[in-house]
This record gives C-alpha cells, sequence and structure tokens, in this order.
C-alpha cells in the first residue's frame, strides 16, 4: 500500500459547549397554513377592537405557556377574562370549534398568566369565548366555559 493511498485521518470533531444544541433550520409552514395563521390572527385583532369598543383593556395577547395559549387577556372594572377566539366559516362552526380539552389548556394557561402578573388586582375571573364568522359581526360570549 503506497502512502498516498492510506485513508485519511478523521475529521476533527468541533469542541461541544454543555447547554448548547445547533441550531436546525425549520422547515417553510404549508401556504395553507401561513393563510390560516394570518386569519388567526385577523380575527384576533377583531376580537381585540370588539372588546375595546364594549369597554375592556386589552392586558395581554398570544399569552404562550407551557400549558396552552390564551388569545385575549382582557380587563373592566375588577373582572378579568381570558378570552378564546374562534374564527370558521360560520358562527354556529366557531362555537362547535372550542373542544373540552381546550378548555383545561386555556385553564390551566391562565392559572400560569395570574401567576406571572400578580400586580394585576381583581375580584372575578371569567372566561369568553368570541366567534368571528365572515360577513357577520363577531359574537361574544361571556362565561362560555362555565357548564
Amino acid at each position: 500500500m503506497a502512502k498516498d493511498d492510506s485513508p485519511l485521518p478523521p475529521l476533527p470533531r468541533s469542541p461541544r459547549v454543555p447547554g448548547l444544541r445547533p441550531k436546525v433550520k425549520k422547515a417553510e409552514a404549508s401556504p395553507e397554513r401561513q393563510a390560516a395563521f394570518n386569519r388567526g390572527i385577523s380575527a384576533e385583532s377583531l376580537a381585540a377592537a370588539w372588546l375595546i369598543g364594549k369597554g375592556y383593556r386589552i392586558l395581554s395577547r398570544r399569552f404562550r405557556s407551557g400549558a396552552g395559549e390564551i388569545d385575549i387577556v382582557a380587563g373592566r372594572r375588577h373582572t378579568i377574562v381570558f378570552v378564546e377566539v374562534k374564527a370558521r366559516a360560520t358562527l354556529d362552526d366557531a362555537a362547535e370549534s372550542v373542544t373540552p380539552r381546550q378548555r383545561g389548556r386555556i385553564a390551566a394557561a391562565a392559572e400560569i398568566w395570574l401567576a406571572q402578573n400578580p400586580h394585576v388586582v381583581f375580584r372575578d375571573l371569567r372566561f369568553d369565548a368570541i366567534l368571528i364568522a365572515p360577513g357577520k359581526l363577531p359574537r361574544h360570549i361571556q362565561g362560555a366555559f362555565e357548564t
């Protein structure tokens, strides 16, 4: 075996730093998913404007936690309202799209939001839904999670 035919030595590995991982490039979202995301953002903006028009103050939008996401946190007087916004083809479809599992996740996320915002003074809590459908006024359902 000639000197030139010998296998190449292994390439040196980059040094590992504890706690750091190489960045993984995220895949591009499909056009349908991007359109759905944009519709959701638009519906949330419409719902926030609707609440402001009704005298609510927006405290937080798109609050994310490990438990779930809350679309809008609003307050009026001494009431904190956690709002789920649903946009569908019809208002009935929007009403049916809030599942019991989602309700549980939103309630758990609400507990986290309250723990992270101890400065917010309130007497009452409520979970509402705002339903959005094309060509219709938003429907605000107060106490939507109560059974």
